[in-house]
């Protein structure tokens, strides 16, 4: 316990799934977090599901006065950043290239690059020296899964922003890492079980994960546990892309 105290996180679209138990763990282990989200209902009940030391900004990470919104609530709040976990992301299903639209490309690059890069950016005013960043990506950034070329694309995207940000902050020790789940058992599957169930015969554990076990890697990268690990891209998935 206290892995994380006194400490600061940021935690974007953290109203439900991953997000939003590494909220809840990071709360546990000490910090005090500000979590988005695009609906203040969502963000209340998450709040309460933490339960104490939490802020909630309604915001929506593809827009940039919501960001600067949420910036300037934790200036005010807590002055400074030690840990920003930027989750927000998006995806579609069963879209291979015949049936890419614009509003598909659009709506996916906007939320998953587009704000990952300004959620970012506009963090760094406040980011302490020796501080964490962790981004959202996916096994989709190595496999060329069928039917989701435009997300795939955008997480190895984000994979990459990893890789060039390592060398951008690296005067300032701010460590900056990827963590890349598989298949697990969020809300993105309400309603959707044949379609998880679909990608089992491909993961080496033979069940799906849950959103505690992304939590606790959050956790690790976000405390001195790896003090010595940056760059890296983190698969947390049963195995699926290693072997």
């Amino acid at each position: 316990m206290d892995k994380l105290k006194g400490k600061t996180a940021v935690i974007t679209g953290a109203t439900s799934g991953m997000a939003l138990a590494t909220a809840k763990l990071f709360v546990e282990e000490g910090a005090y977090v500000f979590i988005t989200g695009r609906r203040q209902p969502q963000l209340d009940a998450a709040a309460k599901e933490i339960g104490k030391n939490v802020t909630t900004v309604q915001a929506d990470s593809s827009k940039l006065a919501d960001l600067d919104r949420l910036y300037e609530t934790v200036k005010a709040k807590k002055g400074s950043v030690d840990i920003l976990f930027a989750s927000a992301g998006i995806g579609d299903f069963n879209v291979p290239i015949g049936s890419v639209t614009e509003e598909i490309f659009d709506n996916t690059f906007n939320l998953n690059v587009r704000g990952t890069l300004f959620t970012v950016q506009k963090a760094l005013p406040l980011m302490r020296d020796g501080g964490s960043i962790i981004l959202n990506g996916s096994i989709a950034s190595q496999k060329g899964f069928p039917g989701l070329g435009v997300y795939n694309a955008s997480k190895a995207a984000v994979r990459s922003f990893a890789r060039t940000w390592t060398n951008d902050l690296k005067a300032r020790k701010i460590r900056v890492n990827v963590i890349s789940p598989g298949t697990i058992d969020t809300g993105v599957f309400v309603g959707k079980a044949e379609l998880r169930d679909q990608f089992l015969p491909l993961i080496p554990m033979g069940r799906v994960g849950q959103p505690c076990e992304i939590a606790t890697v959050a956790l690790f990268l976000a405390c001195e546990d790896s003090s010595f690990i940056t760059g890296i891209e983190l698969f947390v998935d049963g195995g699926t892309i290693q072997v």
